[in-house]
């Protein structure tokens, strides 16, 4: 390849990692609050609101039913409303956010239900209330699983960035698009194919290594 195409191969790199790192913000900020409701408002919980639980439930199955092609074209005027337009990095990351969500606070939310309820009990007895027992109990008994769970959001994140470029997201699924399939060049195919694949072992990586450490305090 050409120094150009190194150079459009990094910045691809830059704009999927600035795509994915922004989702991932929105996801682990949004997602956690959704999974402590989930479990707080769930069966035996420390909140009775079983008909929001329900609803709430509901529009997370919905939006991870949808597979995240059909996502993306469904939020176009959202993002155009939200971004100003439908193209480019920052507009892939409304829907990148959006689907990356739903999925980690159901996997957030096994996490946390995956807690010895003794502990719970314990923390009830001695008058801890809510709010101490989410952070003192229910999220740090949780954290290896949600690092965890949080390492696979992202992976995932990564192939639906890659699948946002064939809209135009850039990133280096747009360029596996435009530079590679479309000009019939396998050298650019493979290298961005090499590329992605360093990128998902590098986070399932620092993903492993970190749930290892949290194990082992």
């Amino acid at each position: 390849m050409s120094t150009l195409m190194y150079e459009r191969l990094w910045q691809a790199l830059l704009d999927t990692i600035v795509m994915v790192g922004v989702s991932a913000i929105f996801a682990l900020a949004i997602g956690i609050p959704l999974a402590v409701f989930l479990v707080l408002s769930g069966p035996d919980g420390l909140i009775h609101a079983p008909r929001l639980n329900r609803v709430l439930a509901a529009l997370i199955n919905g939006f991870r039913a949808t597979p995240f092609i059909v996502l993306l074209v469904a939020l176009l005027p959202l993002t155009r409303l939200l971004t100003g337009t439908t193209i480019g990095v920052w507009a892939a990351i409304v829907p990148l956010s959006i689907s990356a969500t739903p999925f980690f606070a159901r996997i957030a939310e096994v996490s946390l239900r995956e807690v010895d309820g003794g502990l719970i009990e314990a923390a009830q007895a001695i008058g801890c209330r809510r709010w101490h027992i989410v952070r003192h109990v229910l999220l740090p008994e949780a954290l290896p699983g949600i690092v965890g769970g949080f390492t696979i959001t992202i992976v995932s994140m990564i192939g639906a960035s890659a699948m946002a470029g064939a809209i135009g997201a850039g990133g280096l699924g747009d360029m596996a698009i435009r530079y590679g399939y479309q000009r019939y060049d396998t050298t650019v195919m493979a290298m961005v194919i090499v590329v992605l694949i360093a990128l998902v072992c590098l986070v399932q990586f620092t993903g492993d290594y970190a749930v290892s450490r949290l194990r082992a305090r």
